[in-house]
């Protein structure tokens, strides 16, 4: 369990640093992850995205790469029904770090949505 707590740790530290302050104030961490609330903005070949503001009324754009299964089975996210629809989302973030054909570290940011509500 504390091994899951310290993982769950280092993942919000990585995701805290590639956001800036203004977004976190929409963001929380609860047992089942991170959640921010957002509207959807639609489906493109790299992801889901959806749309959220700062606290400065600035919109900020999430991309989520992965949606759960079950996710998918209630809201049909390839419908432009949903456009505009604000949800709750609770995600995980994954860091994928691999190594380029100079040797560097690449790193990939895999966000997945494990829960969605409309709000």
């Amino acid at each position: 369990m504390l091994g899951s707590l310290l993982a769950l740790f280092f993942m919000t530290t990585g995701f805290v640093a590639n956001i800036s302050s203004d977004t976190l104030h929409a963001m929380s961490l609860d047992q089942e992850g991170l959640v921010v609330y957002a509207s959807y903005d639609g489906k493109e070949d790299y992801g889901y995205n959806f749309v959220t503001k700062t606290k400065n009324g600035e919109e900020h754009t999430l991309t989520f790469q992965e949606v759960d299964e079950n996710v998918l089975k209630m809201f049909d996210l390839s419908s432009e029904k949903l456009l505009g629809t604000k949800f709750k989302i609770t995600f995980n973030k994954v860091i994928k770090v691999t190594k380029d054909e100079h040797g560097n570290d690449d790193e990939e940011e895999i966000n997945t949505i494990t829960l969605l509500e409309k709000v």
